[in-house]
Parts: structure tokens; C-alpha cells; sequence
């Protein structure tokens, strides 16, 4: 069994799972159940996977012996030598699935996100393209069957986004969009622009995944929380009530407003869940860091000082740069279908951990 790392470890968390599921408290809280209980199904299956593969392995090295022993019926090992490769099929396919199923799994894979979007270097036009791929979120969210609950923005005159920043509740979000963080990158020719001159811009995107009370203690002493009057372009969509609010979280100066609910209490409770996550973000970027110098990770590491994608539009093109992948389909893209995007990044992510999982000496 040299081709697989040891199950050891994986059989003693099932064993502690299955001892947590039985304690009569378990289901006093919901969302940590159902997180167990997907854990132990997946455990359950690996090791499910893992004891077909060692009792195949048995039955190939018989077959290996058989085809190979002069002793042996004339009949026998020719059976034996047909029935090899399909064996040995099987064995791979069950080893790729088998290390597969051992990476770990990230526990926020399947939280509600929080998603917020800045218009970076270009002005309007920045603030245009931060418009128009909030626009691509919201579809594809659509498509997906999630709901996306808008926290706070800063529209502009001409139909752009200086900041926007939103909710999105669903299965799986976190696991579909976490590679989504990062610098983006549009070249086209803007609007405004006279001379037909290829401009470029950038936005930044933020992942979050929702933080819960239990990840993240804060003091209430540490919050300094005012209110005041929202406000929108022109005079558009101008709350008559001080129902913005903003946190400003002292240990650090992280600053959060939401301002898009006329509820001064909807508004801070939506304040809170953004600064939670942003700081659990910070908390897991800590974690990162102190791997980054033994192995750089470049899908996910939520660096929003990378350039990530460029969207070109004059060639109709789009480079996700982190794994070399190029698109020529830009429009279906700004319609929300990314899904070959993300697909590709979730295997190239795979593929990585699969690698250093194979490398790994138990």
C-alpha cells in the first residue's frame, strides 16, 4: 500500500466524529451538525474506497502470482493475465479518488459569502467595469439558485460602482467563488473616450466567507458605532432618516458603513456580519502566511494585490493569469456564465493539492 498515505489518521477522525454525532448536545447547534455530519460522510466513504483498494490490491498481486507460476493450470493463468489490467484500472481509478478524498476539506466551503467590489485605477471607467461585474455575479448567483442580499455601495453618476458590497447565501458559495479574489484587470476603449484609445483599469474583488460569532470574538469595547444620513448620486436614493452606520473596529482601524437598508438595526447587524468576516479573512491570511516561504499558492490565496484576470475586450478575450488559462468568449462571460473559469481553477487547485498530498510523509 506505498501509493497511498496512511489511513490511520483519517479512521481516528471518523471514530472521534462518530463519538461527537452520539452525544445528545450535538444538534443544540445546527450549522456545526451539518457541517460534522458532511465530514463524516465523506470519511465514511474514503474509508469505504480505501478497504476496496486494499482487498483489489490482494487480489491483483494473487493474479500477479497466478499468471506467473509454471505450476499453475495452463487455463488459470491465461485467466489471470486477462483479468490483470482491468484491475489495475480499477486501482487507479480508486487511488486518484482515494487522495482525492484525502484533501482536507475547507470548512468554509460552505458558507454564505460576502463579496465586495472597488473600482481601482481608472476612474469612471473603473468604476464601470466594478458596475458591470457585480452585474456578473448577480447572474451567475441567479443561475446558481443563490440569493444575493446588497449590504452597501457607492453608485456613481454614470451608472458605475465605487464600491459595492453584498451577501450571497446558497450551498456551496464559498467553494464556487473563492478564487474570485484578487486584482481585475479591463482593457477597452471607454465610452468617453474620443480617439478610440484602449484604456486600462482595475478593480479589486474581495471573498469573504460569513464569519459566525463562534470564529471570531469581539469586544464590544473595541467598537466605536455612529450613525448618519446615507447617500446616492444626484440626489438619488437618499435616505430621509440617519439609518447608515459605520464600525470602526479600534484594534486595527478596519472601517465598515452599510447604508442600503432604511433599518438603522438591519443596517448594523449587516455592518457586523461584514466586519466578522473581513476578520476572519484576516485571521485566515495570518494562518497562509506562515506557510507562503515553504509553498507559494497562488490559486486562492485571496491576495488582492495580484493581477489576476485581464478582460480584454477589443480581442474578446479573458486571461485568468494564476493558471495561464485564455477564454475567447468574454461576452458569454459578462453575462455571469464563468463557469468554465471556475472550473478550471478548481482543478488546477485540486491538482496542486493532490501533488503535495502524494508528497507528504506521513
Amino acid at each position: 500500500m506505498e501509493a497511498l498515505p496512511d489511513i490511520f489518521p483519517f479512521q481516528n477522525r471518523y471514530e472521534e466524529l462518530t463519538a461527537e454525532m452520539g452525544d445528545p448536545a450535538f444538534f443544540n447547534n445546527p450549522r456545526h451538525a451539518a457541517d460534522v455530519g458532511r465530514e463524516h460522510q465523506r470519511l465514511a466513504e474514503l474509508l469505504e474506497s480505501h478497504e476496496r483498494y486494499r482487498k483489489l490490491q490482494i487480489n491483483i498481486d494473487e493474479a500477479v502470482t497466478l499468471s506467473k507460476d509454471a505450476q499453475t493450470d495452463a487455463e488459470l493463468q491465461e485467466l489471470a493475465a486477462e483479468e490483470l489490467p482491468e484491475m489495475l484500472e480499477e486501482l487507479a481509478g480508486l487511488e486518484a479518488s482515494i487522495l482525492g478524498a484525502m484533501i482536507p476539506a475547507d470548512p468554509t466551503d460552505s458558507r454564505d459569502t460576502v463579496v465586495e467590489i472597488r473600482a481601482g485605477t481608472g476612474g469612471d471607467e473603473a468604476s464601470l467595469f466594478a458596475g458591470e461585474l457585480y452585474r456578473v455575479y448577480a447572474k451567475y448567483s441567479e443561475r446558481m439558485g443563490w440569493r444575493i442580499q446588497p449590504m452597501s455601495s457607492s453608485p456613481t453618476e454614470r451608472g458605475g460602482m465605487k464600491e459595492v458590497i453584498f451577501l450571497i447565501t446558497g450551498t456551496d458559495v464559498y467553494r464556487q467563488l473563492k478564487y474570485e479574489s484578487g486584482v481585475h484587470r479591463v482593457q477597452r476603449v471607454p465610452v468617453t473616450e474620443a480617439n478610440s484609445r484602449i484604456h486600462t483599469s482595475t478593480i479589486t474583488v474581495a471573498v469573504l466567507p460569513e464569519a459566525e460569532e463562534v470564529d471570531i470574538e469581539i469586544d464590544p469595547q473595541d467598537l466605536d458605532i455612529s450613525v448618519c444620513r446615507a447617500s446616492g448620486p444626484g440626489g438619488q436614493g437618499v435616505n430621509t432618516t440617519d439609518s447608515a452606520v459605520q464600525i470602526i473596529y479600534k484594534p486595527t482601524g478596519l472601517i465598515v458603513v452599510c447604508s442600503d437598508e432604511r433599518s438603522q438595526n438591519k443596517n448594523r447587524a449587516r455592518a457586523m456580519t461584514v466586519l466578522r468576516s473581513r476578520l476572519l479573512q484576516q485571521k485566515q491570511d495570518e494562518e497562509k502566511a506562515k506557510y507562503a516561504s515553504e509553498r507559494r499558492d497562488q490559486i486562492g490565496s485571496g491576495d488582492r494585490s495580484e493581477r489576476i484576470r485581464t478582460y480584454n475586450f477589443p480581442q474578446n478575450r479573458l486571461t485568468d493569469h494564476r493558471i495561464g488559462l485564455t477564454l475567447q468568449s468574454l461576452p458569454l462571460v459578462m453575462e455571469g456564465e464563468i463557469d468554465d473559469v471556475i472550473t478550471a481553477l478548481q482543478r488546477a487547485d485540486h491538482a496542486q493539492k493532490l501533488a503535495a498530498l502524494s508528497e507528504k510523509q506521513f
